[in-house]
């Protein structure tokens, strides 16, 4: 579900609202009927090879806005709210910690605790309230379709006192009541990810307080007594089982360029998207209209599935390294671009196939350690340190943590049930204020259990959260240190 890695500017990007996507699509197809009545070209390997680079792109450029539908059609697939799942516009709110045994969602959070929802926008804004925090971290990340973070609420941008949002689709207009604020999605799919700093266990009840603070209304209903539908309609159809990204890499060309089609309706592309929608309609793809594979002749489509099969393989590559990253210390640190792609498609799609829901890296920063100081893989057999100098330790406005994960990206079984550790530890520093943190399979002993993550017994990573990162962490001005042998 996520494997959330996630700078709201608060800028307001160019989307085509939904009369100028229909403005672009008519000026394409304008465009392809005027080629159609042209002499065909003789070189049929010319076109074929067009076909075929037009649907690799196509399926880079569509596969966030599809993943994020299946996703969402599994994830509400429920007749009522549970703990971890809700029905369209209901929240979720996720009330404890997982543990080892869990491995539904990859790099599971022992920070914060989780609250989420989908969002239809097609006939009515939502409004989202939130209660007075109190001073405590929060934030209720919203991705649109495309999966770009768009402005949301929380401790960072709007502060920490009760307030009410219209979250607005595109193309909506009209007149909000007195005092509530409007947040503008360019889509009318918009998924919801809250989180909310939980400083261990002991502060469950806080947290869930305000857990229970977060409602969802209709703007229709505003104002007036609400309750959410207790029991809605499943559908038989979805597979519950299967990831959604095995649901996704297991579609042809048909289905899946037919379900970008549809999607593309009501989550229309953005204005600098305007070279890809050319591209895209040149194989037939149009925002709203079936998609026909056959069209073209037994050629067309040929090149259209082998194209659609390569970027499966490019999709996956990406995930592996989405090439927006670099490396110091032997961490991996993504400082830019994730959830505010712009046209960089690929990092899009890549991100979306290692960790679907990224934040803002001005909410969260997660610097990534798979290898030591010295190049080498993490390996339980081995002990480390890390050790930050006086005064070095993660430049953070709220707070951050060392997470420890498995080969599987899973939590590590361990015999003090620490899975994190960070500055709401008790944690000993050293004399000259510097800090140790011992990462290793075994006790470092009683005196330096305080600074312990339990590492797996054999391959490892760890993952460094930084909450609401201060500028050093990006201006080069700080760097996490090396994970070194011991």
């Amino acid at each position: 579900m996520w494997a959330f890695l996630t700078c709201i500017h608060w800028r307001t990007k160019l989307r085509i609202h939904s009369n100028n996507a229909w403005a672009v699509v008519a000026i394409v197809v304008c465009m392809s009927l005027t080629a159609c009545k042209q002499e065909p070209t003789t070189d049929t390997s010319e076109v074929a090879n067009a076909a075929h680079s037009a649907a690799k792109d196509a399926y880079l450029y569509g596969y966030p806005l599809v993943l994020m539908d299946v996703t969402r059609a599994k994830m509400t697939n429920v007749p009522s709210v549970t703990a971890m799942v809700a029905p369209m516009d209901q929240m979720a709110n996720i009330r404890a910690f997982p543990d080892a045994t869990f491995t539904d969602v990859v790099s599971p959070n022992a920070d914060t605790l989780y609250s989420t929802a989908w969002l239809d926008l097609k006939h009515e804004p939502i409004v989202m309230s939130v209660p007075d925090t109190h001073g405590r971290y929060y934030l209720m990340e919203m991705l649109d379709g495309w999966t770009n973070v768009i402005p949301s609420p929380g401790k960072r941008t709007t502060g920490t006192a009760k307030a009410d949002y219209a979250i607005t689709g595109p193309g909506w207009s009209g007149t909000l009541p007195a005092g509530m604020k409007e947040i503008k999605s360019p889509t009318a799919l918009v998924w919801v990810i809250g989180r909310t700093q939980t400083n261990g266990k002991a502060d469950y009840a806080a947290v869930h307080a305000i857990q229970d603070g977060f409602k969802l209304t209709p703007l229709s209903a505003w104002g007036k007594p609400y309750t959410p539908p207790k029991v809605v309609p499943v559908d038989a159809k979805v597979d519950m089982k299967t990831p959604p990204v095995e649901l996704v890499a297991a579609m042809d060309a048909a289905t899946f360029f037919n379900r970008l089609s549809m999607l593309m309706k009501d989550n229309p592309p953005a204005g600098a998207d305007a070279p890809m929608v050319a591209k895209m309609a040149s194989i037939g793809i149009v925002p709203g209209q079936p998609f026909d594979l056959n069209k073209n002749g037994s050629d067309a489509a040929k090149a259209i599935s082998d194209g659609v099969e390569d970027g499966k393989k490019r999709a996956v590559e990406l995930g592996q390294n989405p090439g927006i990253g670099k490396m110091a210390n032997g961490w991996m640190l993504i400082t830019s671009v994730v959830g505010d792609f712009g046209t960089n498609y690929d990092a899009r799609a890549g991100v979306a196939a290692f960790g679907l829901g990224a934040n803002l890296v001005a909410d969260a920063f997660y610097p990534v350690g798979r290898v030591d100081g010295d190049g080498q893989p993490l390996n339980g057999a081995n002990k480390y340190i890390v050790h930050f100098d006086k005064g070095q330790t993660p430049p953070v406005n709220a707070f951050w943590s060392l997470t420890m994960y498995n080969a599987k990206q899973a939590f590590v079984a361990n015999p003090i049930n620490r899975y994190a550790i960070g500055d709401r530890d008790k944690l000993k520093f050293n004399k000259d204020g510097s800090l140790d943190i011992y990462v290793q399979h075994d006790s470092p002993g009683k005196d330096k259990e305080s600074n312990w993550l339990p590492a797996d017994a054999e391959s490892f990573n760890v993952v460094m959260r930084m909450y609401w990162p201060k500028e050093a962490a990006f201006n080069g001005s700080w760097t996490p240190p090396p994970i070194k042998k011991g």
